[in-house]
């Protein structure tokens, strides 16, 4: 199972970490002149993450924890073709 780890701060939030990480993955892509499995899989996870998460959730749960000063990530996922997610909390 392939895993995106994603790290917002304060000054970018979880989905616009996403929507960046989705639009450089799409210009790789854009720009091989052969398949890339793992690069079309990764897209297709930030897709469905970007269409389905609940972003105003996600940033409430993150955004406590980087006011405090701690650094946030997140890895995505697929699982049996839904998106999950799992949030790392690095105190500092």
């Amino acid at each position: 199972m392939q895993k995106i780890e994603l790290v917002p701060d304060l000054q970018n939030c979880i989905e616009t970490v996403a929507k960046r990480e989705y639009e450089a993955v799409l210009k790789q892509l854009l720009t091989r002149k052969q398949r890339n499995k793992k690069l079309e899989e990764k897209l297709e996870i930030l897709r469905i993450f970007l269409e389905t998460s609940d972003f105003t959730k996600l940033r409430a749960e993150s955004e406590k924890h980087l006011v405090d000063g701690n650094t946030v990530r997140f890895n995505i996922f697929l699982e049996n073709g839904k998106p999950g997610y799992e949030m790392d909390i690095i105190v500092t």
